[in-house]
């Protein structure tokens, strides 16, 4: 075995980045009961400097979260109705694995039918895993509040708890009213938010959650925003970006600073625990709960996914924001490049010349007409 193979197995628990076996054997604590609890290690630090502006970036942030704050009661128009069979008979035609030759598959007799079922859970576990990702980023940014050292920091953090804890109520109300069902917070998103909760030093927490998960979700937003025919979502969705853009550009502009400041060892420690969030993101993609509620053999149903192009361009685009943002850190390329050779590993290094966040942010404010996802390299 390898030295690097060596390392992988003591951050991600396994050797091999892409052992399916592996990922399908972690267990998921988070199916029973109602509370799941981390221990929070980070201590809460005062401030005596309350020079507001010190850091102009960052303020000017602040600022704009004021200004942007929305009510997800009645801003969004609940009265729409959202008939999700329609929705999902609408979009049988692209269903994974639908358009290949299934002969001799788990799916060889499914119906139109079946892919609209599957279509269904589809949409009720990816809004389940992103009201869960969004409690995850309430926790976290509480913690920010109490962590950063700076007073700007704190102030902008602060607009983000409430920030957050719009987006878990307007995901659970969909879900609740308009769907038909949630599903437990999947056991890798699940690890990934305990270790960044568990962190004792206050710029992981960024790192881990402003960098990487709210990274991805934002790039999530947006392909969904951009694809969806339900007006209600794509409205809620809409809502949801123009702060998403803000919480990612917080993250860029914070450890900007401070990563300049950091020694070689201290950054490849940061590196490693980026290269563990991407992998746990990637991993959570395979969306197992799916396949196992519908009663289909799940690595045969995985390894199938994965031969569509559709699937494997919307994996890996939702890396799109993530590695321009910790190109602009820094993080690509210190220890001799470690984070951009473990990009192209996964196969999403083509996107580092994409705009960083840090610089696009703006153009997500709800007057304006959100990029296009796909316009990245063009914003660059």
């Amino acid at each position: 075995m390898t030295d690097q193979m060596t390392r992988d197995e003591e951050l991600i628990g396994r050797a091999d980045v892409n052992d399916l076996d592996a990922i399908l054997s972690v267990p998921n604590p988070y199916v029973d009961g109602v509370i799941h609890t981390v221990k929070d290690n980070a201590d809460a630090m005062f401030t005596w400097d309350y020079e507001k502006g010190a850091r102009p970036a960052l303020d000017k942030l602040y600022e704009k979260a004021k200004k942007a704050q929305w009510n997800g009661q009645t801003d969004l128009d609940w009265s729409i109705e959202v008939d999700q069979e329609k929705l999902a008979m609408a979009s049988v035609a692209s269903a994974p694995v639908s358009n290949l030759d299934l002969t001799g598959t788990c799916f060889e007799s499914w119906t139109d039918t079946d892919w609209a079922k599957l279509n269904i859970e589809f949409q009720n576990w990816t809004l389940s895993q992103f009201m869960h990702g969004e409690q995850g980023a309430l926790l976290c940014t509480a913690k920010i509040v109490e962590t950063v050292p700076w007073i700007d920091a704190k102030y902008y953090a602060a607009t983000q708890v409430m920030d957050e804890a719009r987006h878990v109520e307007v995901f659970a109300k969909y879900l609740d009213e308009k769907l038909s069902g949630h599903y437990p917070m999947n056991t890798h998103l699940g690890m990934l938010l305990d270790d960044i909760i568990a962190d004792s030093r206050w710029d992981m927490t960024y790192l881990g959650m402003q960098i990487m998960v709210e990274g991805l979700a934002l790039a999530a937003f947006g392909f969904i925003h951009q694809l969806t025919e339900e007006p209600l979502l794509k409205q809620l969705l809409r809502y949801v970006m123009s702060d998403e853009a803000r919480h990612v550009a917080f993250g860029v502009l914070s450890l900007k600073e401070y990563y300049a400041e950091l020694s070689d060892k201290e950054l490849r420690e940061r590196q490693e625990f980026a290269f563990e969030a991407a992998v746990r993101m990637r991993d959570r993609l395979l969306q197992q709960e799916v396949w196992e509620r519908v009663g289909v053999p799940v690595k045969e149903a995985i390894e199938l996914t994965k031969l569509t192009p559709e699937s494997q361009m919307f994996n890996i685009m939702l890396f799109s924001k993530i590695v321009p943002n910790c190109k602009k850190l820094g993080l690509l390329d210190a220890s001799n490049g470690w984070l951009r050779r473990r990009f192209e590993e996964i196969g999403v290094i083509q996107f580092e010349d994409w705009v960083d966040t840090g610089d696009e942010y703006e153009a997500f404010a709800l007057e304006n007409t959100p990029p296009n996802p796909l316009a990245g390299a063009e914003s660059a």
